[in-house]
């Protein structure tokens, strides 16, 4: 495994591998344990759309959409 320093591919230490993997391997586990909060966020509607469908539709129709996306996005186990 290579990598560039100063304009020039060099081999990485066994050490820099070793780094490198862990760093990976931390960002998965990261990703599997939270990511499901990066995607609740972006399926949730505006704050504004939100407080239009409570207003129009009632509070419990607003829990619902909610609970489907928090449904379609649950935390891990």
């Amino acid at each position: 495994m290579q990598k560039m320093v100063n304009g020039q591919l060099v081999d990485m230490t066994p050490e820099e591998i070793a780094a490198r993997n862990e760093d990976i391997s931390n960002s998965e586990a990261d990703y599997a344990a939270n990511g499901y909060k990066d995607r609740r966020a972006s399926a949730y509607p505006s704050i504004a759309d939100q407080l239009d469908k409570i207003f129009h539709h009632g509070i419990e129709a607003w829990k619902t959409d909610i609970q489907a996306i928090k449904d379609d996005n649950p935390k891990p186990s």
